[in-house]
């Protein structure tokens, strides 16, 4: 089957998990958590970010965003976030529908918040008539493929907390921004603040399952509650933490990231080398934003489907996964490098 550079979600699974859920497929045990490996895989959470944290597993990177999101912010609240944001675009309406509250966004060409644009949102407050800010959340890679340092994410929580609001990290490309800062994740999350997280897995080599985790504990009282209605409650949830035990219990989590990261800078250094061509974001983390002529964008995506970003401008997402193998990426480069000879 033809590979693709239209997302990390296109790809398989890695073996290693494929093998975990093999080893949890044994046997009988308890249901909705109550189970070894759910417990196994707190517990490797709270090694790798602290002991005092409440630890929940979902079934998608959206179900994991609403149900975090609903269960902190009020149907009067608002959330502030990049227009980019996958809350905003991305994910069907489904955190105002089912959170009820509002959505406050901020246009920003690379995708990254700055304590600057949260500012203008401080105003009218305790006005009934206004939607009251609530959250701040931002995405660690960004769906621009850019990633915040330790110190944006810190300057950013400092401000937030300062005006009384919370800060969500939806991370669902979270490994491939911690190697690409040389981070830890305590370092990224723990250490600058964030209050709680989207921990995603499925874009890192997972067959499917996210975690929500609430680094300040305050917050989790109700979230049992809000996953339940929101449908993201597995019962046999085991298959789900026995993939994170795997993944970051060892160091596949990095393996696959790394790889996924160099093939990203692989790709971009081919594409600035081809006549016509303009990357229009720095690449950080697994993605490649380029605009590219559209009379080769159809041919192109006969040789590798990938999405267009940006009609008006021909600006093209080009994603990179833990299984895209550097003859995938010279042969691309050798269509376009074609095609764009063709059409000179």
């Amino acid at each position: 089957m033809k590979k693709t550079l239209a997302s990390d979600n296109y790809s398989g699974t890695t073996p290693e998990i494929i093998e975990a859920l093999a080893k949890a497929n044994t046997g009988h045990q308890g249901s909705y958590g109550a189970d070894e490996s759910t417990e196994a895989a707190i517990k490797m959470f709270q090694r790798i970010l602290k002991e005092d944290i409440d630890v929940y597993f979902t079934m998608n990177g959206t179900g994991a965003n609403v149900t975090a999101l609903s269960s902190v912010c009020p149907s009067y609240g608002a959330v502030i976030c990049s227009s980019a944001a996958h809350i905003n675009v991305d994910e069907c309406g489904a955190p105002e529908k089912f959170g009820g509250f509002k959505l406050l966004t901020v246009e920003k060409d690379n995708g990254k918040l700055t304590p600057k644009d949260i500012k203008p949102f401080m105003v009218n407050l305790g006005e009934q008539h206004w939607s009251q800010p609530k959250v701040v959340s931002i995405t660690q890679a960004t769906e621009y493929g850019t990633v915040y340092t330790c110190e944006e994410i810190k300057e950013i929580v400092d401000y937030a907390h300062s005006q009384g609001l919370l800060v969500h990290v939806d991370g669902a490309r979270i490994s491939n921004a911690a190697v690409s800062l040389g981070a830890t994740f305590k370092e990224m999350l723990v250490d600058t603040g964030v209050d709680f997280v989207s921990f995603g897995g499925t874009k890192n080599g997972l067959m499917f399952g996210e975690a929500v985790i609430f680094l300040n504990t305050s917050l989790s009282e109700n979230y049992k509650y809000i996953r339940k209605q929101g449908m993201q409650l597995l019962s046999k949830m085991r298959f789900i933490s026995a993939q994170f035990e795997a993944l970051f219990g060892t160091d596949l989590w990095e393996r696959n990231a790394i790889h996924a990261n160099n093939m990203a800078q692989k790709l971009a250094e081919g594409l600035s080398k081809v006549e016509g061509v303009t990357i229009t974001q720095e690449v950080q983390a697994n993605g490649v934003f380029a605009i590219l002529d559209r009379a080769v964008i159809p041919a192109m995506q006969e040789q590798s489907p990938f999405y267009v970003w940006n009609e008006q401008t021909n600006e093209v997402r080009l994603m990179c996964s833990f299984d895209t193998a550097e003859e995938e990426i010279d042969a691309f480069i050798n269509k376009l490098n074609q095609l764009t000879s063709v059409t000179a």
